[in-house]
This record gives structure tokens, C-alpha cells and sequence, in this order.
């Protein structure tokens, strides 16, 4: 009955996105084949100042009041200051040991987003939240817990610089929020600019992989619904870091996106994470992407192997010691 709500809830979404964008007389572009035109680079960095799980004190609110509002923009404002601030090593004005503190130089390298009155990024369940974990992976995360730091495979996949899975490339971050759609008669293929990430995804409705082969980012396969654009991911590998929590996704966790263009410059992205293994509940993110043409998509040059990952194994082998 709660998988059914939360279906229920998020195909309700859906179908009112797609109602607001019929009343505004939006209608998105065409290919030379006939498709919906998605391409261009949208990256998620703009809604950086929004939280991914909402205050309880919220409820199902997910709209900021005009006084709620007017703090984050300060916020944002307070934080553009503070990191084009002149730098003095001998006094810095931020607490040693954060970034543009003692240790290194203003941070004007971050992405710190725009004013947004969407209260968080998770939309259903309604309140915000993300839903509890299932007692097997409860058990998971204590099993996790107990290891320590025996061995580099107990840090996360993104930790070691190889991926932020699905919904880790898409979601904003401090910086590298870049995501690029390139199409092609019978494939999109999407870009993520952390950790250099590139889906291949066919349209043609060919089935997925068989289980027995897994990957990190998974096996996605597309379909056209009106101008929506829902890519469906299985075949999972089961590692830490794949599932947005420290437990890892089970092997039975789908990720069902839709990508619907609302404008010229805007793309809704939503993001629907279902596994009864790791969660009780499937839960939705949704948030709007601004396209920008000029935006630089760099190398994230994140590395396994790097000295951090050495040093973090290090220190935790003096620690035992």
C-alpha cells in the first residue's frame, strides 16, 4: 500500500507538470528526427542552496515563505562576500581547518547557487524526508560500521574517485556541477561532469542486461512519454556509495528518471529511487536545471590511488598501532 502512495504521488507530479506546462503553451523543439530536443548542457548547480531533505518543521511545505526566502538570500550573499574576501594567512576570517580557512586560499572555485524558494530537493514523501532504512539495511550499515577502515574497498565509491552513481551526478555539489544531453536518432546519451560520467541509452526498447552483469552507474534504457524523456536503470553493482547512503543499494534497486524541457533555458529533472531492500518506502527528488551554453565542462581529475586514500589508510593503521 506505502509502494503504491508513493507511486500514486509521484506519477501525480508528473501528470501536473505536464498539465502546467500544456497550459503555458510550451512545447518543446523537435530533432531532425522527430524527438523532443533535450540537448544542450544543464548543469544543477543553481539549486545548491536547497537542502536535500526538508525541516520537519516544515511538513509537506515545500515553498519557502517570503521571510524564509529573504534569509536564504542572505545567506547567499553573506557567502559570495566571505569567499571573495582578501585572504591573510596571518588572520584569516575563517575557522582553521574549512575551506578558505588557514589552510588554503578563498574558495572561488565553488559553485554557491541562486535564491530558490523550493524548501528541499525530495519531494514525495511528502514530507521531505528521506523514509527509514529496511532492517536488512540496517544491518548492513552496522556490519559497515564495524569493518573500520581495514582495507580501501570500506571507503565509498566516491571517496575513491570513481563514481557518484546515478543520482549522486545529477544531484549539485561544491562544484563540478556540470550535466550535458547529447542525442542521436535512437540514443540520448547523458554526461555527468562528476566523475566524468557518459550513458550510453538506447530508445528502442530493447531489455535490459541480464542480472549477472552490474556496473556502478547500472543499465539504462530510455522511452519517449509525450515529451518526457524516462530513462529506467537496473543491473546495480552492490557498493558502497551507489545508493545514497553508507550502506550500499541491494541488487534489486531501479532508478526511473524523467527529464521534461518547460522552456527554452529550463529542464525538470526528476528522480524516483526505488529498492525495498535498502528502503522501506521508493522516495522522488525534483528540481528544475537551467541550461547554460557556457558553462565549462572540465576533467574531474579525482583519482584512485591519490594520496589521500594512502594517507586516510596510513593514519587509520597508526591509529590501531
Amino acid at each position: 500500500m506505502q509502494t503504491l502512495r508513493a507511486t500514486a504521488l509521484a506519477v501525480s507530479a508528473v501528470v501536473a507538470l505536464t498539465a502546467l506546462v500544456e497550459a503555458q503553451g510550451y512545447r518543446a523543439p523537435r530533432t531532425a528526427w522527430g524527438d523532443p530536443d533535450l540537448e544542450g548542457q544543464w548543469p544543477s548547480g543553481n539549486v545548491s542552496t536547497v537542502p536535500l531533505q526538508r525541516p520537519q518543521s516544515f511538513g509537506t511545505r515545500n515553498v519557502l515563505t517570503d521571510q524564509e526566502f529573504a534569509d536564504r538570500e542572505r545567506q547567499i550573499t553573506n557567502q559570495v562576500d566571505q569567499d571573495g574576501a582578501d585572504f591573510d594567512f596571518e588572520r584569516p576570517s575563517i575557522p582553521f581547518g574549512q575551506i578558505g580557512g588557514g589552510q588554503s586560499p578563498p574558495p572561488h572555485w565553488l559553485e554557491r547557487g541562486v535564491p530558490n524558494r523550493q524548501a528541499s530537493l525530495l519531494v514525495d514523501p511528502p514530507d521531505g524526508r528521506l523514509p527509514a532504512l529496511t532492517a536488512a539495511a540496517q544491518a548492513r550499515a552496522k556490519q559497515n560500521a564495524g569493518r573500520g577502515l581495514a582495507s580501501y574497498t570500506d571507503l565509498s565509491l566516491y571517496e575513491r574517485c570513481i563514481t557518484r552513481g546515478v543520482t549522486g551526478s545529477f544531484l549539485p555539489g561544491g562544484y563540478g556541477n556540470g550535466n550535458a544531453i547529447v542525442q542521436s536518432p535512437g540514443y540520448v546519451i547523458i554526461q555527468n561532469e562528476m566523475v566524468h560520467e557518459s550513458r550510453v541509452v538506447p530508445l528502442d526498447g530493447r531489455a535490459h542486461l541480464r542480472p549477472a552483469i552490474r556496473n556502478y552507474m547500472g543499465d539504462s534504457r530510455g522511452r519517449w512519454d509525450g515529451d518526457t524523456l524516462v530513462v529506467e536503470t537496473t543491473n546495480f553493482a552492490d557498493r558502497m556509495g551507489v545508493g545514497l547512503n553508507g550502506t550500499g543499494a541491494s541488487d534489486a534497486l531501479t532508478i526511473t528518471e524523467r527529464f521534461t524541457r518547460t522552456s527554452a533555458t529550463t529542464l525538470d529533472y526528476s528522480v524516483t529511487i526505488n529498492d525495498p531492500n535498502t528502503w522501506t518506502v521508493p522516495f522522488t527528488l525534483q528540481y528544475p536545471l537551467t541550461r547554460d551554453e557556457k558553462y565549462g565542462m572540465f576533467e574531474y581529475a579525482c583519482h584512485e590511488g591519490n594520496y589521500a586514500l594512502q594517507n586516510i589508510l596510513r593514519g587509520a593503521r597508526a591509529a590501531e598501532r
